[in-house]
């Protein structure tokens, strides 16, 4: 609200919720009927009686002292002429003037006594001259207080309504007081702007006076209103764009004849005035991107208060005329999101992280698949529906969204919270719906959008199937190879990820021990991958060469590999490789293998086993599928595989330190140890 004495500096007024608005608006109609009913009551026959009065009385208290002045200079044989000039002042002679020939041929004694009596009508009537202004001046008071007068009445009568439903808040009494004498002051606007009113030959009445500049002095500007009426509990505020401006609010300005202007209506509320008395959810790498947004958010939560500053004039980059506004005490909640590298460098650079922001949450980005998840997913997909416009998900088709999520998650037992990616499923599938002319969406759609959705983005996956469909890419899928096995890869292109096999031999002869990693020695290998290749190399040599040392000089590659190679999910595979190289036995080629090698030679789970498993699927549907084809993965994995590739052979590594007649044992019930390659060691 305006400061009537220095308007350059706002007053920021919080008022009971729900209030802003009725006040904005009374005010509003306040300022269109004053506009009509002071130039109307200064119009009024009441008004006009009074002014003429003054007029008549100025006029008579003049005339009065100019008679008094004429009748001594008559008194005095001198008379009082008007001349365009101003007054002459004559000495009389028989009630003539003297003529100027006649006065020289007096004596001197008669010229002498017109002098004199001309001299003191000259001290009269610049005596006289001198009381009219003081005359003026009391007459312009008589008028300024009538007009003071009927103003005040006509202030009064509008403001009566405003008084009776603003008058008791105790924050509003000082600037209602001041509004009221500010309006009684200033009238005469108010005045100027009634007349302007009748020009034209239809003369209406403005009801829209409040939208004049003139007239913003007496506007309110409501920056955060909070009607109880519309709005349940306290505010909770997400800032998509936390730029300065929109965190702290701004100042507009206007071009008036080539000047920047402004003023108190052009302030601009921001996301913390908004959120005051509430919450506020910000993306923490947006604010730290944005300039100087961050150091204005620390600002404002140490001193517990908005001041609202432009980029600008913190940098000292424009000159014009702005405003002050006074300081809204804040009292917020803020919250902010973002990944947990942010959040560890903001704990390690930025000192005052930690003292403004106490309380910190890691959210999982997926949670365990229960009959109460599955509900409540359910429950979510309905929702969804509703809220989008989608035709109904039949239940089959929501077990399928289940399983899309599960699949997500990499694990049977729980489901993935980035739902983003399941709801552009479900619209894919509901345009798929649509055009099949079903009147619901059910698992054949999912299927068919999942499919679509992965058909867009594996042009890379398809290029490198062609390539080992026409043998540039050399991967085996059958027969018996001594020193090879089928290792399998997962590769990124883009957002999509997807396995690939991809052929592992070993070459051994008589050596000093040397398990040479030739990715590594090429400078191919990750540190991940040459930690793998060394803790075989250690499990082999305490393994088989306890007492003696390992007279072995081996040899391990990726063949057709040509970037870079990471993880240690291979050493499985190279491990089989390297044993079959020794004992000289064949490995099936028909099986890919994955899982990685302690120094213990427990296998342990691996990352990314649907997407190798679907990448050997893929590999042997294109040379042809012969039902003896799969993919050994570690135990521990069974719960990451995803369920519909139950129709493709797979086996848990069953390699156990407890025998059974010479052979290992299956810790898998119900497979036959001849299926896997590596129960044959």
């Amino acid at each position: 609200m305006n400061d009537f004495a220095n308007p350059d500096r706002p007053k920021a007024i919080a008022l009971p919720p729900g209030t802003a608005r009725p006040l904005q608006k009374a005010l509003e109609a306040l300022v269109d009927d004053l506009a009509t009913d002071i130039p109307a009551l200064f119009e009024s026959e009441q008004y006009q009686t009074r002014r003429n009065a003054f007029e008549q009385r100025l006029s008579t208290r003049k005339q009065d002292a100019f008679e008094k002045v004429v009748k001594k200079s008559q008194d005095r044989n001198v008379t009082i002429m008007r001349t365009p000039m101003g007054f002459a002042i004559a000495g009389l002679r028989h009630g003539e003037v003297i003529k100027p020939d006649d006065f020289a041929s007096l004596s001197d004694a008669d010229r002498k006594a017109i002098e004199d009596a001309v001299s003191l009508t000259e001290k009269d009537l610049e005596k006289y001259l001198k009381s009219i202004p003081r005359l003026e001046k009391d007459h312009r008071a008589a008028v300024a207080l009538l007009n003071a007068e009927m103003a005040e009445q006509a202030v009064d009568e509008a403001l009566e309504g405003a008084l009776q439903a603003f008058g008791a808040i105790e924050a509003l009494k000082p600037y209602l007081a001041a509004l009221r004498t500010d309006l009684i002051e200033n009238a005469e606007i108010f005045l100027r702007e009634g007349n302007g009113q009748q020009e034209g030959p239809f003369p209406a009445a403005r009801v829209r006076i409040h939208d004049e500049p003139t007239f913003h002095r007496y506007a309110v500007n409501v920056m955060v209103s909070n009607d109880p009426a519309t709005t349940a509990g306290v505010p909770i505020i997400t800032e998509p764009l936390p730029s300065l401006s929109n965190l702290v609010g701004k100042v507009d300005h206007i071009s008036t004849m080539g000047a920047l202007v402004t003023d108190f209506t052009l302030i601009r509320s921001g996301a913390l005035h908004r959120a005051n008395g509430g919450y506020l959810i910000l993306d923490a790498l947006r604010v730290l991107g944005e300039p100087m947004a961050w150091e204005a958010l620390k600002r404002c939560l140490e001193t517990r208060a908005i001041r609202i500053t432009s980029f600008a004039e913190m940098l000292s980059l424009i000159s014009t005329s702005t405003l002050e506004p006074e300081p809204i005490p804040l009292q917020v909640r803020v919250v902010l999101v973002g990944d947990a590298m942010v959040q560890l460098l903001l704990t390690l650079y930025e000192p005052d992280f930690s003292r403004f922001f106490k309380l910190a949450a890691d959210f999982s980005d997926d949670m365990p698949r229960t009959a109460e998840s599955v509900g409540l997913f359910a429950r979510m997909v309905a929702g969804a529906c509703k809220r989008n416009s989608l035709r109904p998900v039949s239940r089959d088709g929501v077990a399928a969204l289940i399983d899309a999520a599960a699949r997500a998650a990499d694990d049977q037992g729980r489901m993935s919270l980035r739902i983003g990616a399941l709801w552009d499923l479900l619209r894919e599938a509901d345009f798929l719906t649509a055009s099949s002319g079903e009147p619901v969406i059910d698992a054949h759609q999912i299927a068919a959008a999942r499919a679509a959705a992965e058909h867009r983005v594996d042009r890379v996956r398809e290029r490198l199937q062609e390539m080992i469909h026409q043998g540039t890419l050399i991967v085996a899928t059958s027969g018996s190879t001594v020193g090879q096995v089928n290792g399998l890869t997962v590769t990124s292109s883009g957002m999509f990820s997807f396995g690939l096999p991809v052929r592992i031999t070993a070459r051994v002869r008589m050596g000093t021990g040397k398990v040479i990693d030739i990715e590594r020695e090429v400078k191919l290998g990750g540190p991940i991958h040459s930690k793998g290749v060394l803790i075989l190399s250690s499990y082999l040599a305490t393994h088989y060469a306890g007492d003696v040392p390992l007279s072995l000089w081996a040899s391990l590659v990726f063949e057709q590999t040509y970037g870079g190679v990471e993880g240690d999910s291979a050493s499985a595979a190279e491990l089989c490789a390297l044993l079959s190289a020794l004992a000289g036995i064949p490995i099936s080629q028909s099986l890919a293998i994955t899982g990685s090698i302690n120094q213990m030679g427990e296998v342990q789970p691996i990352g990314g086993v649907n997407e190798k498993i679907e990448g050997f699927f893929d590999t042997c549907k294109a040379v042809g599928l012969t039902g003896q084809q799969g993919v050994l993965i570690p135990r521990r994995n069974v719960r990451n595989r995803h369920q519909p590739f139950r129709r493709f052979l797979w086996h848990a590594f069953c390699h156990s330190r407890d025998r059974e007649g010479g052979r290992w044992r299956s810790r898998q019930r119900g497979v036959d140890p001849r299926l896997c390659g590596l129960c044959q060691f």
